[in-house]
């Protein structure tokens, strides 16, 4: 339409969403295309019959009783005002049960829309009509809408389970202001810093931290995980989990629309925008199979009877409307793009956040798997395990000036040095203003800051080479930390990461799905990464890489001839190079960064390394299921058509045939969801 600039139907919530600039206009225009769109921005509720269906229940109903009625009339009627009595209930009955049909295929055709389903069903049973089967026309006509009745509820119940699934948010949260009475809030209104509280049997309205409390979690709808976590006192927790027995307060670090649960519901609702290749097919192939069906019936209807003289009209016409009524293309394009949808559903209902359709065919495709090291394959949580000062200088002496120089930064080895340094001080780190006048973090290396007017450099035995500082120790096992001042060498520290303990049986679950190679990418010392790939039993890996070397090397993996997709794993900020060039990223998301996360095709809402296997298990199980409907559907109409050549099906069947094939499809759609 003039003035729309972007439409995009959203399945999940049965919404369209208009970006325009004159809505009163739109808004007009829709209504005078279908009136029975509602424009409003209520919620719609999620259980029980929407107006339309109960209406479509109600037609259903009166047309199965006057179809009865009308058999009992042809059957018994013996007199001359029978076959009117049949005429008048059976044509009653063929309006009320498919007005709707007729109407949209004269819509259709006004829009030059012409080979859909509406078309070949109201050319077939008005072809019928003039044949003189009237009962077959309003029973292929009945059965048409009773079909399309069930597979519109299996739709809405495969709705109703993802709006289930996201409908986990919170109406309101109770706010703590420090000597006053406690407020109750909307999300909405509630700001990053302040204190909450949540009580036992409570839904977790926004993400935070525990400042007091303890309890078990029930991260089940956000994560798939079904066994409760503990959380005291300095815990992440997430909105949408559930605080099963303790109170807690919660110091709110992300605003509603920032929340793990928003963007959870941001993935799965805009999913849909991504199409797999199997839908672009099926969408063009109903384009060019709706002619070609109607080609061949033309040729059934009126080509045979002329090839070969002396054939009856009117039998061959009647093959040709069976072969309308079997080739509606509806189970092929209504179950395929359900099917991906459940599967996008189902993985969601897992912990598994998939950004598109296409991104769950790739991931039944990956044959290659790259990790990152810290934080993805090992928990990132280093300890100082050694102190080693030069002489001359004290161990408490290295640890503090690397802990002021460490200050600003998140990377898990700094992390570390300030909680050695706490440790070994009953006071924290000096106010950074007091102390530091200069910071410069550089990807890779390490950390240069200016702290009371000396230069300190804390990092990796490549930056102090990259300095010039001379430290004649360049090959000490473990993750190492050198320090230095001023260019003269101080010492350096030891810290040391864990493997996740899942890694293990993740790597051999990979392994057992058919995954050729699992490789490790890191930024760690060559020893480090060693012992970590040989622990886990990957084929293969590669150590000491900055931000664009991994980069670098998967491009040289991706250019290989013998693997198929390749699939990156990681969680920072420096994985998100590898993570946009990958066929399909993963990240880690319940402590990945949020650059990670916003470049991934793929979110884990957990940093479960089990769930890797997974999601390329819901993705084979999506795309069997896809072309199970597509083996199904063609199949079964493929004989029939045969059947109706031949002349061996009739309205009958074809009608039972293509509604049965319909609602098979669609319920076979919604078994990924489970």
């Amino acid at each position: 339409m003039p003035g729309v600039r972007f439409a995009r139907v959203n399945f999940a919530t049965s919404t369209i969403h208009l970006d325009t600039d004159n809505l009163k206009a739109v808004e007009e225009k829709i209504q005078q295309l279908d009136p029975q769109v509602r424009l409003n921005s209520q919620k719609n509720s999620h259980s029980g019959l929407d107006p339309s269906t109960r209406k479509q229940r109600s037609l259903l109903a009166i047309s199965i009783l006057l179809f009865i009625i009308g058999i009992v009339i042809g059957t018994q009627s013996n007199g001359q005002d029978g076959p009117l009595a049949e005429y008048v209930i059976f044509g009653i009955a063929y309006l009320v049960s498919g007005h709707q049909v007729l109407l949209k295929a004269i819509k259709n055709i006004r829009n030059r829309n012409w080979f859909d389903e509406n078309f070949l069903m109201s050319v077939s049973t008005i072809g019928a009509i003039a044949i003189g089967e009237l009962p077959e026309a309003v029973g292929v006509m009945l059965f048409y809408q009773i079909g399309a009745f069930v597979q519109q509820l299996s739709v809405n119940r495969s709705r109703s389970m993802i709006r289930s699934l996201m409908d986990i948010r919170p109406e309101s949260v109770t706010v703590l202001v420090e000597g006053e009475k406690d407020s109750v809030k909307s999300p909405e209104d509630v700001h990053i810093g302040n204190l909450i509280l949540v009580r036992p049997g409570e839904r977790i309205p926004l993400d935070g931290k525990v400042v007091d409390g303890q309890s078990q979690i029930d991260a089940s709808m956000l994560t798939g995980e079904s066994v409760p976590v503990f959380v005291q006192p300095g815990s992440q927790v997430f909105a949408g989990t559930v605080n099963q027995n303790g109170v807690l307060k919660i110091h709110v670090t992300s605003t509603l629309e920032t929340s793990s649960v928003a963007k959870m519901l941001n993935l799965v609702q805009n999913a849909a925008n991504r199409k797999a290749k199997t839908e672009h097919f099926i969408t063009k192939f109903a384009k060019v199979y709706s002619p070609l069906m109607v080609a061949l019936a033309l040729i059934v209807a009126f080509g045979i009877p002329i090839i070969f003289p002396g054939q009856d009209f009117q039998k061959w016409i009647y093959r040709a409307l069976v072969i309308l009524v079997i080739s509606c293309p509806c189970a092929l394009v209504i179950s395929i793009p359900l099917g991906y949808f459940g599967g996008i559903g189902g993985a969601s209902r897992r912990g598994i956040l998939v950004k598109g359709a296409n991104f769950l065919d790739i991931l039944a495709d990956v044959r290659m798997v790259i990790f990152d090291k810290t934080g993805t394959l090992t928990r990132g949580e280093f300890k100082v395990t050694n102190v080693i000062p030069e002489p001359g200088v004290s161990t408490v002496t290295l640890v503090t000036l690397a802990a002021s120089a460490e200050r600003h930064s998140n990377h898990p080895v700094a992390n570390s040095i300030r909680q050695a340094y706490q440790h070994m001080n009953a006071s924290a780190i000096k106010n950074d203003r007091e102390i530091i006048t200069e910071f410069e973090e550089l990807a890779g290396y390490g950390i240069r800051a200016r702290i009371n007017g000396d230069t300190i450099v804390v990092g990796n035995d490549s930056f102090l080479h990259k300095e010039n500082i001379d430290h004649r120790l360049c090959d000490i096992p473990g993750t190492v930390a050198h320090v230095a001042s001023n260019g003269n060498y101080l010492g350096y520290i030891v810290v040391q990461d864990e493997v996740k303990p899942e890694a293990v049986s993740a790597v051999k679950e990979l392994h057992r799905l058919g995954v050729k190679e699992i490789m490790m990418l890191s930024g760690d010392q060559e020893d480090v990464a060693k012992n970590v790939a040989e622990e886990l039993g990957l084929d293969g890996h590669r150590a000491q890489l900055l931000p664009g070397d991994k980069l670098n090397s998967l491009e040289e993996l991706l250019k290989r001839d013998d693997i198929g997709r390749v699939a990156y794993v990681g969680d920072g900020i420096n994985d998100t190079p590898a993570l946009a060039r990958a066929d399909v990223g993963i990240a880690m998301g319940a402590f990945g960064t949020d650059a990670a996360k916003e470049t991934a095709d793929v979110v884990l809402m957990t940093d479960s390394l089990s769930k890797v296997p997974e999601a390329i298990r819901v993705g084979r199980k999506t795309r069997r299921i896809v072309w199970q409907n597509i083996g199904l559907a063609l199949g079964i109409k493929a004989l029939f058509i045969l059947f109706g050549v031949l002349g061996a099906a009739t309205m009958w069947e074809a009608v039972f045939a293509d509604v049965g094939v319909t609602v098979l499809a669609v319920l076979n759609s919604t078994r990924v969801l489970r």
